[in-house]
């Protein structure tokens, strides 16, 4: 699917800023047919990091995503770029 958004936005709260300090962890909302392995790939090539692990949380129109980086790439340093933090 060439010229599909996979990753529609990327969430903020002062819970998801915690998640990014301590966890190391990227929550963005993406479309409900988007699956892990395209959200992988997609933060891995947008942000030129590594990715742990995908988790996703279903909800009526949306899914949201939780990215988790390895341990040698911070996810404070993404969401600086992003301007989240």
């Amino acid at each position: 699917m060439a010229g599909e958004v996979i990753l529609e936005k990327i969430k903020s709260s002062e819970k998801i800023v915690r998640q990014i300090e301590a966890e190391n962890i990227l929550v963005f909302v993406v479309d409900r047919a988007i699956k892990k392995s395209q959200v992988k790939a997609e933060v891995e090539l947008l942000f030129d990091v590594e990715v742990a692990k995908v988790r996703t949380h279903t909800l009526k129109n949306k899914k949201v995503a939780y990215v988790k980086l390895k341990p040698e790439f911070v996810a404070a340093d993404v969401a600086t770029k992003l301007g989240l933090m």
